[in-house]
């Protein structure tokens, strides 16, 4: 594969782009007279996200189409019958969104380690400029995710190749028990910043001791040049007034000049410690997140399995059971007086996971109709063939709902991502456009390193490439949001749908899911 090589010239020239596309959003959002110009480059921002989420369309279909293939679906199929329909498709529903959310939440918490360490670095003196901040984080969180992704689709395709379901499900509840007591430890280690501020209150004290001595010096020389005035009145000699003008003219300079510089160390604190703060905020939502919303959709997976396991997966009562468990779980998570974000996001999962499951029991009763239907017209079909088509579809129906769903939320939680991070004035452009260029590179490199990572693997790692993916289409329908007038908003939107739809090779029904979703999601404010 050819590598593209770019010169310094290309580097600025990229840079300046981004910067003029910044700035130019910026401007516009805050007072464009101009609807068209809203819409033009509202237009080529909605483009740029649009085509990314696009582009990922394609090789995540083939992925879904390895993965539904005969090798890889057989122990998928020889475990139908231990859990039963219902069970398989909220366990394959469960264990795909439980990839989605942990990766996002794992890039997010290495994206947070790279902006304190950045936070660090300013107030130690360091100058590094917004976009140096900007390209570390997104380049960090779209690691973490895409790698995060990687290895826990590489664990999953073990665990079901070597234990089966009943494997992964011990492996789920496992996961889900553990998260809880995680989350308090990774707070108490998080909570003084420990790790990234060692130095930094050396370093503020020491300027702010140099500050106190040039201030201590002054008052030191001005003390000394009045005495020295009353003295010389005292004796009855001139004071000289011309001299001691320009001498209390440097005098007032000087002390002007520390006045600025201890302003400026006190409002780089404040920075400083504003900054760090949203950065604690994040991370302390996305962990409670990551802790506690795969409660709902995990418990749901666990007792469908188990009545699958004693042999009671098929069963009308227990469809009737599953549909109490979701309204009681949903009922008291909706009805909580501190509702948070983890409690709705992990209703959405139940949800989900519940529908999946759903779809996997009624794959299976399709088939039944239609053998039903052959049979009254003379085809007849054994009773292993139609329990091995049964299977067989509903193996299919789940893989194929769980990998939608959770592409979904990976898109979506990418979007929650963007939302915030735009109206924290980070630059809609440069997060559009910057996000949209590590996907690509993403999407590249998984592609480039598919025979290592294994079908389950790149599956898991093109998940976070959906997610950062999703942080470009969620800026872009933030940026929707922001316009002065409906031209630049309507203008942006069409940029979505047709990069979107033209570059995913015009999937309609799945773009036209996808677009409000990110949409919904940038809107809504984890913190």
């Amino acid at each position: 594969m050819a590598k593209i090589q770019l010169g310094e010239g290309g580097r600025r020239l990229i840079i300046q782009v981004m910067h003029q596309l910044t700035n130019g959003v910026r401007g516009c959002i805050t007072g464009c007279r101009s609807p068209i110009m809203e819409a033009v480059l509202g237009f080529v921002l909605g483009a740029v996200g649009g085509c990314i989420l696009g582009a990922t369309e394609d090789p995540v279909n083939k992925t879904l189409l390895r993965m539904t293939s005969a090798g890889p679906m057989k122990p998928v199929l020889d475990e139908v019958q231990t859990v039963g329909a219902l069970g398989l498709g909220s366990l394959v529903g469960a264990t795909a969104l439980t990839i989605a959310m942990t990766s996002v939440v794992a890039g997010v918490i290495l994206a947070a380690v790279i902006a304190t360490l950045f936070v660090a670095t300013l107030s130690c003196g360091t100058k590094t400029d917004t976009l140096g901040l900007m390209t570390s984080v997104g380049l960090a969180g779209a690691f973490g995710t895409t790698l995060s992704g990687a290895t826990l689709g590489v664990t999953i395709e073990w665990i079901v190749e070597n234990s089966g379901m009943v494997g992964l499900l011990w492996a789920l509840s496992i996961f889900t028990v553990i998260k809880p007591p995680v989350r308090f430890l990774f707070n108490f280690i998080w909570q003084p910043g420990q790790m990234c501020w060692i130095q930094v209150p050396a370093y503020a004290a020491m300027e702010r001791e140099q500050i106190e001595a040039k201030e201590f010096q002054q008052r030191e020389r001005v003390t000394v040049q009045i005495e020295k005035r009353i003295l010389l009145l005292e004796k009855g000699g001139s004071t000289g007034e011309t001299g001691h003008g320009t001498h209390w003219d440097n005098e007032r300079r000087q002390r002007e000049a520390i006045e600025t510089e201890k302003r400026r160390i006190e409002a780089a604190e404040v920075k400083e410690r504003d900054i760090q703060m949203w950065i604690n905020t994040v991370v302390a939502k996305h962990v409670d997140f990551l802790a506690f919303s795969g409660i709902p959709m995990t418990l749901l997976a666990m007792v469908t399995s188990g009545f699958g396991v004693f042999g009671y997966g098929g069963h009308q009562s227990v469809f009737i059971a599953l549909l109490a468990l979701v309204g009681i779980i949903g009922i008291l998570l909706l009805k909580a007086k501190d509702f948070k974000f983890w409690m709705l996001v992990g209703c959405m999962g139940m949800f989900a996971t519940f529908v999946i499951a759903v779809l996997t029991l009624h794959a299976g009763q399709v088939v039944v109709t239609t053998s039903m239907k052959m049979r009254a017209a003379g085809h007849n079909q054994s009773r292993e063939d139609l329990t091995s088509r049964m299977n067989h579809q509903s193996a299919l129906e789940a893989l194929h709902a769980g990998f939608f769903v959770a592409k979904l939320c990976q898109l979506a939680l990418g979007a929650a991502v963007a939302g915030p991070l735009v109206r924290q004035a980070a630059g809609a452009g440069k997060v559009i456009v910057g996000a949209a260029l590590v996907a690509g590179g993403l999407l590249v490199a998984v592609e480039a390193l598919a025979p290592v990572l294994g079908d389950g693997g790149k599956a898991g790692a093109l998940l976070g490439v959906v997610g950062a993916a999703g942080v470009s289409v969620g800026a872009a329908t933030t940026v929707a949001r922001g316009w002065s007038s409906w031209l630049g908003t309507i203008g942006t939107l069409v940029g979505l749908v047709v990069g979107s739809v033209g570059m995913g090779k015009y999937h309609i029904i799945n773009m036209g899911l996808q677009v409000p979703v990110a949409y919904v999601f940038a809107m809504t404010n984890p913190l």
